[in-house]
């Protein structure tokens, strides 16, 4: 019986969402949506991430960045959330942590907000609905 070792995986490559180390990059979602945070996720981890925590407004989102720092490579951070939003989360995270990597993830017609993440120190964004291949390609560029 031939087994996986007989057929080299000609297309092998590493997962774009570990380090040099071979570490897998640590993740928390902050979103209000279960299905947007379902969905990062799954586009995350597809690629070898790891979404450390999951948090559903940005009050809760920066307590569970504190609580886990030094151990957060990147936060994606939806815009317009209950509790506390997340340009609100996103200064205090950058006033804890100036070198915090966050990526704002906002629904259309929200370009003021964005604009003003990015000021403040947001190292990109993405616009739902999510586009498998935008998110990775905007992650890996928050990453580098």
């Amino acid at each position: 019986m031939k087994t996986k070792m007989d057929f080299p995986n000609i297309n092998e490559r590493q997962p774009e969402g570990k380090n040099e180390e071979g570490k897998s990059y640590r993740v928390l979602v902050v979103d209000d949506s279960m299905f947007v945070t379902k969905q990062i996720g799954q586009i995350l981890t597809s690629e070898g991430f790891d979404v450390v925590a999951t948090a559903g407004d940005g009050q809760e989102g920066l307590e569970k960045y504190k609580e886990l720092y030094p151990n957060v490579d990147l936060v994606t951070m939806d815009i317009t959330m209950p509790k506390m939003d997340g340009v609100t989360a996103l200064e205090k995270i950058i006033e804890f942590d100036k070198d915090a990597r966050v990526i704002m993830i906002s629904a259309l017609g929200k370009q003021d907000l964005v604009k003003k993440s990015l000021m403040i120190g947001a190292k990109n964004y993405i616009v739902k609905p999510l586009d498998r291949k935008k998110v990775l390609e905007r992650v890996m560029m928050a990453l580098k």
